[in-house]
């Protein structure tokens, strides 16, 4: 891969770490809308695109921040990507508009897509033979913070408010960011290019690399229903008859730990199958547990038991996509890592744009229909397979 030295175990454990506290501020905010809405007068369609603004502002983190992955010593990214996160955080706390609130989420999205770097970070550093170990810690890491991020958001809001809910993460990003500037690695990475020249190369990876294309159109496909479900689920239990608090809201977020032990395997899964066969077996898992919530929401303990089957479906897809992705050219893992996720974030920001719509219009049992389909397409075009393109990291297939 490189010259450079392999991270020691506490150097992925970190980067797990600062990815869950990062990541959890994209969706920290979902069980409060509500309260949001009413404190600065918006209306229902508007609080919703406060998650949509936070995954577009991902998006173009995704595009613009991470392939400095591959130029900048981690360190000092990580470190200050964390510090920029604090600030617009606070910007939200102080907000007292929706123009205010909806830049401060672009913002806190693109800041948030650090989580994705120590992915790309923990890929690149990683010791002979660990890089799907190593990923799939930072993956725990990283799900642990979506999943834990509703039920911090929602109890911090009941207890805080929602503004000093929002001051508390800026708080942990800050200490994410002391930890990272002294304990992540200095050596900076030998670019190939200038800085617009490899923002130029993004589109051209996307073509020539044959897994990469299918890990897009398979990862865009589940990440859209992801955000269908739990975006539609924060306001469907915020509505009659169910009329449920942020704390109450929040605490659903807590099932997907029942499906969380799997993903630490998720790495050796695919090593042993290859990937697009565990995502093919994570998409039955997810829309097996989708249409469990079909059913209704009115009894909690089914809701959690479609809930963490359809977050370890989700969940374990990720994983398996991304350890393939870097093993195409560990080299440029933060650029291929910022395509995919590029157009990942851009159709989950869809599913989150449509699913207050969906929900007017169809009901929940209709929406969560409409998840159920996107996952069952993805784990048809995952069967199906790729034709053999040589060994990992080689000569990649083309069109």
């Amino acid at each position: 891969m490189s010259e450079q030295s392999p991270l020691p175990r506490h150097g992925t454990v970190l980067l797990a770490a600062t990815a869950a506290t990062a990541i959890a501020n994209n969706y920290a905010l979902q069980p409060a809308l509500t309260e949001v809405a009413g404190d600065l007068g918006l209306s229902a369609a508007v609080t919703g695109l406060v998650p949509t603004a936070a995954l577009a502002g991902c998006t173009a983190g995704f595009a613009l921040l991470l392939p400095l992955t591959d130029r900048v010593a981690p360190h000092r990214l990580v470190g200050t990507q964390l510090c920029a996160l604090a600030a617009a955080l606070t910007l939200a706390a102080s907000a007292r508009n929706a123009a205010v609130l909806l830049t401060a989420y672009l913002f806190i999205g693109a800041t948030a897509g650090v989580a994705a770097q120590a992915g790309a970070i923990a890929g690149r550093y990683a010791a002979p033979g660990r890089r799907g170990a190593a990923m799939a810690i930072v993956a725990t890491g990283l799900s642990a913070g979506i999943l834990l991020s509703r039920w911090a958001g929602g109890t911090l809001s009941d207890l805080l408010g929602w503004r000093r809910m929002l001051l508390v993460f800026a708080g942990l990003a800050l200490l994410a960011a002391l930890a990272t500037a002294r304990l992540l690695p200095r050596e900076r990475p030998r670019p190939q290019g200038g800085y617009l020249a490899t923002l130029a190369g993004l589109a051209p990876l996307l073509r020539r690399h044959r897994p990469l294309r299918r890990a897009v159109l398979t990862g865009g496909l589940w990440y859209f229903a992801f955000n269908v479900v739990w975006v539609g689920l924060a306001l469907a239990l915020a509505r009659p008859p169910h009329s449920l608090d942020a704390t109450a809201i929040g605490l659903y977020g807590l099932a997907g730990l029942l499906g969380f032990a799997a993903l630490p395997f998720t790495g050796r899964l695919a090593d042993r199958y290859t990937p697009h066969r565990v995502t093919a077996a994570a998409m039955v898992v997810a829309a097996a547990g989708t249409a469990v919530l079909a059913t209704g929401l009115r009894h909690p303990a089914v809701t959690v038991l479609g809930l963490a089957l359809f977050d370890a479906g989700c969940f374990a897809a990720q994983a398996a996509n991304q350890s393939r992705i870097v093993a195409i050219d560990p080299r440029r893992a933060g650029s291929l890592t910022g395509v995919y996720l590029v157009l990942y974030f851009a159709v989950g920001a869809l599913g989150a744009a449509a699913t207050a719509p969906l929900l007017d219009a169809l009901g929940w049992p209709g929406t969560v229909c409409v998840a159920v389909t996107a996952l069952l397409t993805a784990g048809g075009l995952a069967a199906v397979g790729e034709r053999p393109a040589g060994a990992p990291g080689a000569a990649p297939s083309a069109t």
